[in-house]
């Protein structure tokens, strides 16, 4: 690692918590070579804080065995400017380890990379992208609102979908965000407008490497809500902010490569290959057991409704929005899958961990998945994904297959963590509910 840039007068040195939150110190970067060589001590239970960031009640990490520390070392990322902040700051990505040196199993990016490191014992590697769709907020009022226009003033209610008129009244927000991604090393592609008043989408480059994908979207929501902030708004990657619009998700797209380079999902044919057929079943049989990985929040189960541009049923396609798995069109020699259950709240760890994971078996078992469908997927008899919070937390509580994915220690963290927040959110108001997600996820 080469440190920090000779412009750098701060650090910030973090990790990702099961809820995708950042959790770390200010350092000044003249302890940067310390913290590059020896790490940073940290609690380990502080990757298992609830929302509120506050102790899981009757977390193991605790009380139980004295509230430990690990040790946080730097990820292979390293320095990442923060050019939304005035003081020029990089944030240092780390990831946990034991007194011992032996990756925490409780850690969200390690789990990610055990699932990565099953792929490579088969000679393949994912190679993954990202939509992430956000929200552009005014929350100065009492109600929240989109925006007005920077450069008319005006309030333009209702969907503004692919259009370039949305896109232009926020061009110098947009802006900023390209250069911030270039700075940042964030592969941002096209934007779009989207489906609801004051929403987008930005998609990320096709990359072999779901660790540096996870990464990417990780910090990309940090950017986003951090420059929004720089222009008098908010930037909510909410799954549902508003009722009356389409909520928010974050799509991901994903092929394997061989030994030799080549997608593995591809054999010249429409249907594709046999290894993308089992990758299709994998996903299946993962999305009820995980659901909570893909709606990790109460307000989660509010996108995940009929008719709403968001999947309910448990099923695959090719070229078919409704469906919740879905092989998009285009050249054969492209073929990949597209996974569409999950919100824009997610950890982006997890999610992934949990896609790729749920492939990887299926790969490993060589199960065949059941015909695609056609038509509305909304109108057919179909297995459901889990419609409300405590049932995917009994879900993936109960849950053989995820165990398959992630280590005990860290399914049993987030079960705990995940029946906290819904004792308490429970208790809240409608509004309360919506401050307490709208900058957090």
């Amino acid at each position: 690692m080469n440190g920090p840039p000779s412009t750098i007068r701060n650090i910030r040195a973090g990790a990702a918590d099961l809820n995708g939150v950042a959790r770390g110190k200010r350092v000044p970067w003249r302890f940067a070579a310390k913290l590059e060589e020896e790490g940073m001590r940290f609690p380990l239970s502080v990757l298992n804080l609830d929302i509120w960031g506050e102790d899981v009640e009757d977390s193991p990490l605790v009380f139980e065995i004295g509230d430990p520390d690990g040790v946080l070392m730097p990820t292979e990322r390293g320095y990442v400017p923060m050019p939304w902040l005035e003081t020029q700051t990089a944030l240092l990505p780390m990831w946990m380890y034991t007194e011992e040196g032996e990756a925490f199993a409780g850690d969200p990016r390690h789990a990610l990379a055990r699932v990565v490191d099953g792929f490579k014992a088969l000679g393949l590697t994912p190679v993954v992208a990202t939509e992430m769709e956000f929200y552009l907020i005014d929350d100065s009022g009492h109600e929240i609102r989109q925006p007005p226009s920077p450069r008319s003033g005006k309030r333009r209610p209702g969907a503004e979908i692919l259009s370039l008129r949305a896109l232009d009244a926020f061009d110098v927000f947009f802006t900023e965000l390209y250069d911030a991604c270039d700075i940042m090393g964030i592969p941002a592609e096209a934007a779009i407008s989207e489906n609801g008043a004051g929403q987008f989408e930005v998609n990320m480059v096709h990359a072999p490497d779901a660790l540096k994908a996870a990464d990417d979207a990780w910090l990309f929501k940090m950017l986003v809500r951090g420059l929004a902030r720089n222009h008098g708004m908010a930037a909510s990657f909410m799954a549902k902010p508003y009722e009356e619009y389409a909520g928010s998700g974050l799509h991901m797209h994903f092929s394997v490569q061989d030994e030799a380079g080549e997608n593995a999902f591809a054999n010249g044919t429409f249907e594709g290959s046999q290894l993308l057929q089992y990758g299709i079943a994998g996903c299946l049989r993962g999305i009820p057991d995980l659901a909570l990985l893909f709606a990790p929040h109460g307000n989660s189960y509010d996108r995940l409704v009929p008719e709403s541009h968001a999947p309910t049923g448990v099923c695959w396609a090719y070229e078919n929005r409704t469906a919740s798995v879905r092989v998009p069109g285009g050249s054969w020699g492209a073929r990949r899958i597209e996974h569409r259950v999950a919100g824009g709240d997610v950890n982006p760890y997890l999610f992934m961990a949990a896609v790729l994971g749920s492939a990887l078996t299926g790969i490993q078992d060589a199960v065949a998945p059941p015909p695609p469908i056609s038509g509305n997927a909304y109108e057919q008899e179909m297995a459901q994904i889990p419609a409300t919070w405590e049932s995917a937390i009994d879900a993936l509580e109960e849950s053989a297959f995820a165990r398959r994915i992630f280590p005990n220690l860290l399914i049993e963290n987030l079960v705990r963590t995940k029946r906290q927040e819904a004792r308490y959110f429970a208790e809240l108001t409608k509004r309360q509910q919506l401050e307490l997600y709208l900058d957090t996820v």
